[in-house]
């Protein structure tokens, strides 16, 4: 346990105050984070991860176990967050969606984005801070097929789960360095999506526009 303690003290301060819910409830924190996250709880799943590693680096978790647990809990989340949107999200969008702009014509253009570029999101959503919390809600909510969404999604948490979990594992006592290339791969990955984004926005503005011109001339 000294070992442990010495070790967690070397962590940043993001990873330290995991530390204590790591030595206190083992496993169980590691599931109960990454599940609720899945529930979109803006909860340190990805960091738990991260953390739960290390601690397989010295011994005090199997890592085999580490691996399947956080498995287990991102599926598990996930798919609870995709049953809410599902079953729950669309008579909350059609009761209070016009109160911020959700109204049922853009409902339905978050479907077919969904049938287009769901998979995408469901797997690189996986990576990125906010959209990992949102993607199995928006994928309910958009009616995104249960067994595609299941299967994109198991698929992005494997890697997901291996990437961080072997990370943490790996870096050891250079986890802080590992911390900081996390912060700045988010920053591009957002930046990237972001840009993502605007082009298939000005995609759809332009078609829209073109079809406007189309129907106007005829």
């Amino acid at each position: 346990m000294g070992t442990l303690l010495l070790m967690s003290a070397q962590l940043p301060g993001v990873f330290q105050s995991l530390s204590p819910v790591l030595d206190r409830y083992g496993y169980a924190a590691i599931v109960v984070l990454v599940g609720l996250e899945g529930l979109g709880i803006p909860l340190p799943g990805q960091l738990i991860l991260i953390a739960a590693g290390v601690y397989a680096g010295l011994g005090q978790f199997n890592i085999v176990v580490v691996l399947l647990l956080g498995l287990l809990a991102a599926v598990g989340g996930d798919n609870a967050g995709y049953a809410v949107g599902r079953y729950g999200g669309r008579e909350l969008v059609q009761r209070f969606g016009r109160y911020v702009f959700l109204t049922e014509k853009r409902l339905a253009a978050t479907e077919r984005f969904f049938d287009r570029r769901g998979p995408m999101v469901v797997v690189i959503g996986r990576f990125v801070d906010g959209l990992r919390q949102a993607s199995g809600i928006a994928a309910g909510l958009a009616r995104m097929g249960w067994q595609r969404y299941l299967a994109y999604n198991a698929a992005g948490s494997i890697v997901w789960v291996a990437v961080w979990v072997f990370a943490g594992y790996l870096a050891g006592s250079h986890v802080e360095a590992l911390y900081r290339g996390l912060v700045r791969y988010q920053k591009f990955l957002l930046a990237a999506l972001a840009v993502a984004l605007i082009a298939l926005i000005v995609r759809w503005v332009l078609k829209r526009r073109s079809a406007q011109r189309a129907a106007a001339e005829c």
